[in-house]
């Protein structure tokens, strides 16, 4: 009879509520305690104020986001979410103070701004330093026991230990049958297959893996193992649910010809509510950006003249949706003729581009033309980013399923833009038409707005390429 003990684990998206609700719970009770102890009255816990504790919650939501409070490998370290706790709560606070007709009439003792301020840093730094010390401990790990072939075991575990260091891979068991010499890893402890049910009471596991290629080569005895488990009420998952779910990608490499398994496309895609939405969004957001961008280009203009020496746009062309081809407008950041001997990858500290054009791209400004793009219906703000054909055609060839990706109209930024690094290379291409190909899978309002937050949060941290 198995016994197992159920140890407490909170799930990604349980950690980000988590976070999210006891930093205004904090928030507010550092509130209260200013007006216990001081000549506190800016602002009050009382149902008198719920707006105004209302308009301060969604700031700090917002904010938060932003500057990189709930993401969890952050968060797991105190230098970096105290410094993300500063920018945050000092930004809150001066919009707090510029909304003056929804929020509090200012103090006649100013120094309460002061009060309120650090009340917030304190309060959220004091939860911060508990939730690393408490939540970030092996008690709270989920202890997995992985099912599969040797030969998938490395990449598969190195993936998952990089995207949720609580998600703890403790073990596995080949499911292959033996061979006179059996392929060994030894990154990872090897239990044998005749312990299988044994293991998960002594190591107080939570769930089980498998990751098979193919499932006609799990052994017998490993079978009636996994269906033992299963009659039992035990947590069986398969390796492709867990990777999709932790790592926000489609694991395309481990796709095989059942892959119509793999994608099936969001809902979304055929919404005429959500595609209103979205072109209602996409026109709203590129009128701004033109009338902003008309703000400010005499500034670039000037920029371009001394630093560029050329001309300051330059037209391209790309593969938009269904393949079609389009032609993109952007403000030049490389020096003149820059691939005059054929198309080259952008690389990081790239020779070719200037320096006035690094400063372009950092801040993202080079793509301020596009929203002309995006009026014309070429593009969307959010969606995979459009390639240039010679690469679509090289890549179409080497990656499989890449130009899925084409399915929905390319954005200005999108899911691969804001999760991971400048593409430079077939391999970075392939973690890139991952996340495409999860933002296709899964595109919503919602995952739109995460987006939207995270291009900010890019921008602010001057992390484009």
């Amino acid at each position: 009879m198995m016994n197992q003990r159920k140890n407490i684990h909170f799930e990604v998206s349980e950690r980000k509520v988590l976070l999210r609700i006891m930093d205004l719970v904090m928030i507010f009770l550092g509130i209260y305690v200013l007006e216990l102890f001081l000549d506190f009255d800016y602002l009050s816990i009382t149902i008198k104020n719920s707006s105004q504790l209302v308009l301060l919650g969604i700031y700090v939501s917002v904010f938060a986001t932003v500057f990189e409070l709930y993401d969890l490998e952050k968060a797991s370290l105190l230098e970096a979410t105290f410094k993300n706790t500063v920018i945050t709560a000092s930004i809150v606070v001066l919009f707090y103070l510029l909304t003056p007709y929804f929020s509090p009439f200012l103090p006649e003792e100013r120094i309460q701004i002061l009060y309120f301020y650090l009340s917030i840093i304190t309060a959220v730094t004091l939860w911060r330093i508990a939730y690393i010390y408490l939540i970030e401990t092996p008690r709270f790990y989920k202890r997995v026991l992985l099912v599969g072939e040797v030969s998938n075991i490395e990449a598969f575990t190195n993936a998952i230990n990089e995207s949720d260091p609580n998600y703890k891979i403790i073990g596995f068991i080949n499911s292959e049958a033996s061979t006179e010499q059996p392929i060994r890893f030894k990154g990872l402890k090897e239990f044998r297959a005749e312990d299988f049910l044994q293991i998960i009471n002594i190591e107080n596991i939570s769930e089980v893996l498998v990751a098979s290629f193919n499932s006609e080569a799990i052994t017998s005895q490993v079978y009636q193992d996994l269906m033992v488990l299963l009659e039992r009420g035990f947590k069986i998952r398969d390796y492709t649910q867990v990777y999709e779910e932790l790592l926000h990608k489609v694991p395309i490499q481990f796709v095989g010809k059942d892959f119509y398994k793999y994608f099936p496309y969001s809902r979304s895609n055929e919404n005429k509510l959500y595609i209103f939405f979205r072109r209602s969004y996409d026109v709203t957001i590129s009128l701004i950006g033109i009338a902003l961008g008309m703000c400010i280009l005499p500034l670039i203009f000037l920029g371009n003249l001394i630093a560029n020496k050329g001309p300051l746009f330059y037209v391209q062309q790309r593969i938009g949706k269904n393949g079609k081809p389009f032609k993109i407008i952007k403000l030049r950041t490389m020096i003149v003729n820059a691939e005059q001997n054929g198309a080259i990858w952008s690389t990081i500290n790239d020779k070719r581009i200037t320096r006035f054009g690094k400063f372009l791209r950092h801040t993202r400004l080079d793509e301020i033309p596009q929203f002309y793009n995006v009026i014309k219906g070429d593009m969307c703000i959010i969606g995979p980013r459009p390639e240039r054909p010679y690469f679509v055609n090289e890549l179409a060839q080497i990656i499989p399923f890449y130009e899925t990706r084409h399915m929905v109209k390319p954005g200005l930024t999108g899911w691969a833009q804001v999760s991971t690094r400048y593409g430079s290379s077939v391999e970075d291409s392939l973690v890139k038409l991952q996340y495409d190909l999860y933002y296709i899978k899964h595109r919503s309002v919602f995952l739109d707005f995460s987006i939207a937050i995270k291009t900010l949060s890019t921008i602010l941290y001057y992390r484009g390429q």
